[in-house]
């Protein structure tokens, strides 16, 4: 379900004219992915995501399939989805997958680590090696234009994960 919510969120697409590094909505359902999941079902979620578009299905952003995306200049930011994943639900669960709720503030602080540091790590390197760009390009047209968005999915990501995963902990009977 969340490998579908992070397709969708792919559709969500706005280009930029300085970079062929789309802003789009991917990394929200990344978080959610590790939110709502935990390390090891966030991981396999965004892992089934990744596998779906290699396989040629349209789930990255632009409606974009196979090993192009992949190998391509933004295939970093791509190929760090699981492990981003896997990093917000360890941190959100404190080490101790389901356990507890996270409140806001482990959350969002998660989903930044996760969602946010670990996609840039891998990703903006990789952009920086298939585009044969200086670091301070890298820096200025693949990372600083997006933060200010990250930050912001980050704390969508914080409100709703521990709302959603503590309504399905107690369903309405």
């Amino acid at each position: 379900m969340l490998a579908a919510l992070t397709a969708v969120l792919a559709y969500l697409r706005i280009p930029l004219p300085f970079t062929p590094v789309p802003i789009t909505g991917q990394t929200l359902g990344v978080m959610l992915s590790g939110l709502l999941l935990g390390p090891r079902w966030g991981f396999a979620a965004q892992l089934t995501y990744l596998l779906l578009g290699i396989a040629g299905v349209p789930v990255f952003a632009g409606g974009q399939a196979g090993l192009a995306p992949v190998m391509g200049p933004t295939g970093g930011y791509l190929l760090s989805y699981p492990l981003a994943a896997w990093l917000v639900g360890w941190l959100a669960d404190g080490g101790s997958p389901g356990t507890r709720v996270p409140g806001f503030g482990r959350a969002f602080l998660a989903a930044l680590a996760g969602g946010v540091v670990l996609v840039y790590a891998v990703g903006a390197p990789w952009f920086a090696l298939h585009a044969g760009a200086a670091w301070r390009q890298v820096w200025v047209g693949a990372v600083l234009p997006f933060i200010p968005g990250d930050v912001a999915k980050a704390v969508v990501a914080a409100i709703l994960g521990p709302r959603v995963r503590r309504a399905l902990a107690n369903p309405v009977r």
